[in-house]
Order: structure tokens, then sequence, then C-alpha cells
């Protein structure tokens, strides 16, 4: 087969959702029919398509390339008959033919079961590619392909992001998120048409409750939980605590404003300048600070749109109190 040939058997295979490996010989000493170069693909069964040499090496490469497949772990594999000194990173295997050439081969399996993708563009989602990548976890920038998806857009885009994952094929999707603001994006979700069906994919914190706090440890905790679902333990995250995960801003805000939850009364409201929407103090998505006041917000967009134009929205927010406090007249 050709290497177009190749790719596109990968593709297809890629989209039935069924498992091979990408074997790769890397190194040969004549004499073999081998090339550095040559390609093939093993399936789980073990049939073969492709070129890595003659009959002495196929069987060696579908057994080695089958328990690449079942581990998920790529490796490095020697046919040879030469004293060479043993290395833990390599497997030998004895040449079976005649003519003792020497092919070294690398196996990459791939199952759409470790493909994730990352969905967003903060610090903890750029963390989270690099962890992906560390762990041998594929990546892909198309979440339609992918079961597992993980929400890192921290405040940029959440909605359209989460709305998105939500309704492709992902079987899981996981969110970095605190808790009260996954609750909040949830209804969102139900306003815009996600049903429950599609909700119960939904993974929010991402992880378990590990006190992170930096990009670099909600990417490791989010992982965690991503690796959970890889290898079948998806239960765990049920019911688990999950990382208080606020975002930067979220934090930031609320300390310039000088509000907590604990302080706002429950009943509190706040008209969104955006929307017109009455928001719960103590339960807003978002708090800006402008001009030495406070605004709140019920969802991502509203509170995009005030910060590309706050000096608009602080003025109506005026209109709408100096017209509050008028006396009316009977």
């Amino acid at each position: 087969m050709t290497s177009d040939e190749l790719q596109k058997l990968a593709h297809e295979l890629h989209h039935r959702d069924e498992a091979y490996a990408l074997v790769t010989v890397v190194r040969t000493v004549a004499p073999t029919s081998a090339y550095v170069g040559a390609q093939a693909i093993v399936l789980a069964n073990g049939t073969l398509h492709g070129w890595i040499g003659g009959g002495c090496a196929k069987n060696v490469v579908i057994r080695s390339a089958q328990s690449a497949i079942e581990k998920g772990e790529p490796k490095l594999v020697r046919i040879s008959n030469d004293e060479i000194h043993s290395e833990e990173d390599v497997e030998q295997f004895a040449m079976a033919c005649a003519s003792s050439g020497s092919i070294e081969l690398f196996i990459q399996p791939y199952s759409t079961q470790n493909l994730i993708c990352v969905l967003g563009d903060s610090p903890a989602a750029n963390e989270a590619r690099f962890l992906a990548d560390r762990l041998r976890i594929g990546l892909t920038d198309d979440a339609t392909e992918a079961p597992v998806v993980l929400v890192a857009t921290q405040g940029q885009g959440d909605e359209d992001a989460l709305e998105s994952a939500l309704q492709g094929a992902a079987k899981h999707v996981l969110l970095i998120a605190s808790r009260r603001k996954a609750e909040k994006l949830r209804s969102v979700m139900r306003m815009r048409g996600i049903d429950e069906h599609q909700l119960a994919r939904l993974h929010a914190p991402a992880g378990p409750d590990a006190g992170a706090k930096t990009p670099e440890e909600i990417a490791l905790a989010a992982m965690v939980g991503v690796l959970a679902i890889i290898r079948g333990h998806a239960q765990a995250l049920e019911g688990a605590e999950g990382i208080q995960q606020n975002t930067a801003h979220d934090r930031g805000t609320r300390a310039k404003a000088g509000t907590t939850e604990s302080r706002a009364p429950a009943d509190e409201k706040f008209v969104n300048p955006v929307c017109g929407t009455a928001v719960s103090i103590a339960h807003a998505m978002h708090v800006e600070n402008y001009a030495g006041e406070s605004y709140y917000f019920c969802c991502d967009g509203c509170w995009t749109t005030f910060i590309k134009d706050p000096k608009k929205y602080a003025a109506i927010q005026q209109s709408r109190s100096a017209s509050l406090s008028r006396p009316q007249s009977l």
C-alpha cells in the first residue's frame, strides 16, 4: 500500500472507532527486504496492511502490534540475531530468516478511546494539551471526532464551547469550572435546548478536589479526570467534590468589588445592564468592576459584551437607576 492509501485506511479505521497500530521501519541492516520508512497498519485482529519486510518479520510485528494496541503504549522492536546489548526500552526478537539481517521498528497504537479534544485558549487548556502529550493521549482539534472533550475556556466563550461539545458525539464532556459556575452553565444549556440525556455526559468539575489554584495545577487535576475516563473509571468522578476552579477573572473581580457570596443577601438582585435580566448578586456568573461600581452578569455573552464597551452600559445602568429613584407622579 502507498503512504496515501495507508493514511486513508487510518482515517476510515478512526471513523469506525476501530483500534490499530501504525508500524514504521526506523533502521535496517542488510540483508533484508525492509527499508527505512516502510510502513504498515496492523489491526487488533492481526490483519496487516502495508509492507515492513518479508515473512521472517511479519509474525513478530503482528504480535508486538497487538500487544501495543491492547496496552495502549508505543514500543520499539528489534528483530536481529546480532549480539547487541539489551536495552530496557527495546523489545528484542530473533530473526527467523537464514540471511540474519536486522530490522528495527517503531509501533504506535491508535485508539479513539485514547483521543481527546481540549477546547479553549486559556493557560489551563495549553497545560492540559502539554500533559496529554506527556501521557501519550491523542489530541485532536475536532471535537466531533473525540470521545472525550475537555472544555477549558475558563470564561472565554464557555457557553458556546460547552454547547458545541454537548451537541457532538463525545461520550464524556469535562468542564473546568467551580460547582456553582457549572450549575449555572447547566441552566444555560437547558435554555439553549440541550436535553437531560446530553447533559448526563457532562462531568463538572473536571477532576478530583486537589485544592488546585494555578493553571498548571488545575490542568493536572482535570487530566486526572480525563485519565479516569480513558481507563474506564468514570464512576470515580461521580459524586466527587471536584476542583473549585474559579477563573482568575472571577476571583479578581470579586476581590475588587469587595463582595462575596457570604456577604450578599440571597435575594439581593442587580439588573444586568446588557440584557435587563435581574441577576442574583450572590450567584452571578461574572462580576465586573468599572469606575468604582460593580456590575453582575448572568452569562458569558452579557459579560463579554459589557467589557467591550463598559462606558455605554454603565450609562444605561445609571439612566435606569435614575429613573427608578425619580418620584412617580400620581
